[in-house]
Formats: C-alpha cells, sequence, structure tokens
C-alpha cells in the first residue's frame, strides 16, 4: 500500500483511531469488571471458610478432653450399676449418702458436657451402625429384629461428629416373641 492510499483510507473516516482506541479501552474496562467482581467472591468465599472453620475449632476444640472425660463418666455408671436399687435403700445411712454424692456427681459431670455440645447418643428404636457399635445379637424379648436391647456403654456426640460410638446388644431376626 502506498503512502498516498493511507490517507485517502483515513479521509473517509477521520476518527476510526480514535474508535478503535476507544473500544479497546472498553474491553479492558469490562475485562478489569469482571475480575473485580471475581476477586471479590472469591474474598467472599474465603471470609465465609474462614467464619466456618473458626465456628468448628470452636466447637470442636474440647474434642479430646471430652474424650477422655467419657472414662471418668463410664467409670460413675458402673459404680451406681453395682449398687442394685434395693440394696440402696436398706443400706447404711453412710453409704446411702456416699452413692447420693457419686449420683449428683454423675448428673453434673454430663450436664457440664452438655454444656460444651457432647451428648449421648439415641439407644432408643432400631439399630444405626453411624451411631451404635452391636457387641451381640440376642433374643428380643418381644422387641422387633435390629432393636437395641440394651447399652452396654453410651454413646456420645460432639455436635454432629460422633466422638463414641454406644456399644449395644441388638435383637436377633427371627426372634420375636
Amino acid at each position: 500500500m502506498s503512502d498516498e492510499q493511507k490517507p485517502e483510507a483515513d479521509n473517509d473516516n477521520p476518527h476510526a483511531a480514535e474508535f478503535a482506541v476507544l473500544e479497546a479501552l472498553k474491553a479492558e474496562v469490562e475485562s478489569l469488571k469482571d475480575q473485580r467482581l471475581r476477586a471479590l467472591a472469591e474474598v467472599e468465599n474465603i471470609r465465609r471458610r474462614a467464619d466456618k472453620e473458626k465456628a468448628e475449632a470452636s466447637q470442636y476444640a474440647v474434642t479430646k478432653f471430652a474424650r477422655d472425660m467419657l472414662g471418668i463418666a463410664d467409670n460413675f455408671s458402673r459404680a451406681l450399676a453395682a449398687c442394685p436399687p434395693g440394696l440402696r435403700e436398706a443400706a447404711d445411712p453412710q453409704i446411702k449418702a456416699v452413692l447420693d454424692g457419686v449420683e449428683a456427681t454423675d448428673r453434673q459431670l454430663i450436664a457440664t458436657m452438655e454444656r460444651f455440645g457432647v451428648k449421648q447418643v439415641d439407644t432408643s428404636g432400631k439399630f444405626d451402625p453411624n451411631l451404635h457399635q452391636a457387641i451381640a445379637e440376642v433374643a428380643g424379648n418381644g422387641k422387633p429384629p435390629g432393636a437395641i436391647v440394651d447399652v452396654v456403654q453410651a454413646g456420645f456426640m460432639i455436635g454432629d461428629r460422633l466422638l463414641r460410638p454406644a456399644m449395644v446388644t441388638v435383637a436377633r431376626r427371627g426372634d420375636v416373641n
């Protein structure tokens, strides 16, 4: 293309170069707007994730401590189960006072654990492998197959996480009386 033809093309649209620059700038502005919106969305997602992680860390911070406290709760339950109710009534007043103290301490321990989000697993109803650990199948004694017959060791949840499954016996199939 010769130099003489160029000015003629420019003479047809003297602002073509400015329009081209303007269009390029508009495209760049749109691209920057899009990048800004994506960056803001990413920052918001990071903030939400951090808030969720902070809440979970706070909720589950006592997990190890709670797991250790379960052994103490088990020992209180065993101590109370070792003395049947009939024997308690006939017991010496001092022994009865000790048993009352053990019961009160057990209740207080369970209530304190509940304040920190640690709750007993529900063992009424059917066996749930997500919450219960079956240690034996036994005669149902009128309960339907798969129903929990007896709780050997209480299970606990912390928040929505299983801390320890409940150890249970389950009614065997074909044993409904």
